[in-house]
């Protein structure tokens, strides 16, 4: 099987910053896009960024300029670095990943993680 763990998640000042971290593990042949998205309480869940396997980003409006996606690809890891951080950024944030697998044969799976809580509140 293959699973996304994240970490990094806690509660943060207005204005704070926090590092966001998910690794993939498993029957993995390659992972294509990585990405984030965040559910706050009583809301849908929204896209905030995500990473090519070549690099290339994609932001929400919201978050352009404060946060900085990025990904290791030899560790199967992606982060989540979220600067001048505002009330309104508090969320479950979740990792996703288009990963293909081998277990037997190659299989394409979207795969989520557990999510980890960011709080922001003075």
């Amino acid at each position: 099987q293959v699973q996304l763990v994240e970490s990094g998640g806690g509660l943060v000042q207005p204005g704070g910053s926090l590092r966001l971290s998910c690794a993939a593990s498993g029957s993995i042949f390659s992972i294509d896009a990585m990405g984030w998205y965040r559910q706050a309480l009583g809301k849908q869940r929204e896209l905030v960024a995500t990473v090519t396997v070549g690099g290339s980003t994609n932001y929400a409006d919201s978050v352009k300029d404060r946060f900085t996606i990025s990904r290791h690809n030899a560790k199967n890891t992606v982060y989540l670095q979220m600067n001048s951080l505002k009330p309104e950024d508090t969320a479950v944030y979740y990792c996703n990943a288009a990963i293909v697998v081998v277990s037997p044969g190659y299989r394409n799976l979207e795969v989520w993680g557990q999510g980890t809580l960011v709080t922001v509140s003075s």
